[in-house]
């Protein structure tokens, strides 16, 4: 059965023998190895069709035909209004996974209306396998991927890499530390009384009396209201209990009822933050504005303090 190929192309009517060339060349051919096997056609004129053959094995023949035929050509002659001429390479590849003894079959070629035959090698095709000593032979497993040890040009883009990100890392952190110094600096810059109304201010409305936020509440109140301590009175109030918190402002300038009011709150957030007591939303109304007159009215005693002081100077 012959395959048409619309080639357009002729070729002169000699055929020759068929070529057989291993794909890797050696002294023998072993199992598995890929032979090129094919013609070659001399002088041939454009405009005449090809037409190849398609092999059917025998069944009992191992040879494999892998994939259909290749054409190469080269171009060996071209004039001004004549059909240029060409030299042609057909060929199919072959492969057994079987040692042994083959004879290959010939090639007839259909050339425009001619059949040219090329003949197949005198010589048959033979497959040797490699000789195993089963007697000495030991089984192996299969062998892992060979590791290499890393070259420094390999490294090198890896640790400049990690160095420049380590420098980029550690200028963000910088900046970042930075920022928030100067953040903490223009934050204690302001007066203390500023300080703890705006921190005040962050827990108006009655969301945080629900019960299980008057923790949250009471303590933010009373932190706001420990750092005021500390920056008008000088008491270490952050680290402090309530009890010494209180007898640290004993003779102090600040007005016995609004002590009394300052410590039942005080003793009342103590309660909530560590006996779990749950205030009624009557004595939640009262603890904002009770803490911003404490702030308020200590911040005007200051300045009242400060003028008498002032006036006693210009005496």
């Amino acid at each position: 059965m012959m395959k048409m190929l619309a080639f357009l192309l002729a070729t002169a009517l000699t055929p020759g023998n068929a070529f057989l060339q291993p794909l890797q060349p050696r002294d023998s051919v072993l199992v598995a190895d890929q032979l090129r096997y094919g013609i070659e056609l001399q002088d041939i004129e454009e405009g005449t069709p090809l037409g190849l053959p398609t092999f059917k094995l025998d069944k009992d023949v191992p040879l494999e035909i892998l994939g259909e035929w290749q054409l190469d050509s080269t171009r060996v002659s071209k004039r001004k209004e004549v059909p240029a001429r060409y030299n042609i390479k057909a060929s199919l590849i072959l492969t057994t996974f079987l040692g042994g003894t083959y004879e290959l079959p010939d090639i007839p070629v259909l050339v425009g209306a001619d059949t040219l035959v090329f003949k197949a090698p005198e010589e048959p095709l033979v497959v040797t396998e490699l000789p195993v000593d089963m007697e000495t032979f030991q089984p192996h497993d299969i062998k892992g991927q060979v590791k290499f040890p890393y070259t420094l040009a390999e490294l090198f883009p890896w640790i400049y890499g990690g160095i420049m990100g380590a420098m980029i890392l550690a200028a963000l952190i910088l900046w970042f530390v930075y920022r928030k110094k100067k953040e903490e600096e223009a934050v204690n810059a302001e007066p203390a009384h500023i300080r703890a109304l705006r921190k005040l201010d962050k827990f108006r409305g009655d969301k945080f009396w629900k019960p299980e936020q008057q923790k949250t509440f009471y303590t933010g109140v009373t932190d706001a209201l420990r750092e005021y301590i500390v920056a008008r009175y000088g008491v270490g109030a952050m680290e402090m209990t309530t009890a010494e918190i209180f007898e640290g402002l004993k003779g102090s300038d600040i007005p016995e009822d609004l002590y009394r009011e300052m410590k039942d709150l005080f003793e009342r957030a103590d309660f909530v933050k560590f006996a779990k007591f749950t205030a009624t939303d009557e004595e939640n109304a009262t603890v904002l504005p009770q803490a911003v007159h404490f702030v308020t009215e200590t911040y005007q005693q200051e300045i009242a303090d400060e003028a008498g002081d002032e006036e006693k100077k210009e005496e």
